[in-house]
This record gives C-alpha cells, sequence and structure tokens, in this order.
C-alpha cells in the first residue's frame, strides 16, 4: 500500500507581521502556490513577502492536519515562535497524533 507524506508548514510575512499555517502532501508546490497568488480569495495573497518559518515533513496526511489544527487553535504567536525555539513541542505533537 503506498503511503503519502505531509507536511505542515508555517508561513510568516514580515509585512502582515502574520503568520500562516498550513498542511499539503507537496510542500514545494503548494508554497510556490501561494507565492503566485493561485488562489485570489487566499490568505497568502494579502502580501507578497511570505518566507517559509517552520516546515514539519514526513509525517502521514492525518497527522498534518491535525498537528494545523492544533496551532491553529491555540492563537498565538508566542506558541508559532515557541515551536521553533522549542522542538519537543513538535515531537510532542508528532506523538500525540500519531496514527
Amino acid at each position: 500500500m503506498l503511503s503519502l507524506l505531509a507536511a505542515v508548514y508555517i508561513l510568516h510575512s514580515k509585512k502582515l507581521d502574520r503568520f500562516y499555517i498550513g498542511s499539503c502532501l507537496d510542500f514545494q508546490f503548494r508554497f510556490e502556490a501561494h507565492l503566485n497568488k493561485v488562489y485570489p480569495r487566499g490568505f497568502t495573497t494579502n502580501s507578497d513577502d511570505w518566507q517559509l518559518f517552520y516546515l514539519c515533513e514526513n509525517l502521514s496526511y492525518s497527522q498534518a492536519r491535525s498537528i494545523e489544527v492544533h496551532i491553529k487553535k491555540m492563537k498565538s504567536k508566542v506558541y508559532i515562535q515557541n515551536i521553533v525555539k522549542y522542538p519537543d513541542i513538535i515531537i510532542k505533537l508528532k506523538d500525540r497524533y500519531s496514527s
């Protein structure tokens, strides 16, 4: 059985001073879609300076989606910054949402 690996990613815009959290199966394709404003009504069309802030790959799709939702529910810039500062946070989230 073929198992597709997914990713959770966080983008940051200095112009907006905002983060964008997402998950996908093909990060490079999805990141380019954000930069090229493929989805005209999407949040990331509000700025043109999106940079990759954090990327966690090699997750199951359900695990990636669960971690994405968890981070969004926190509604905290500090929490997002702490994900980079304290790698144990992601390790614990991977364990919590493992299939």
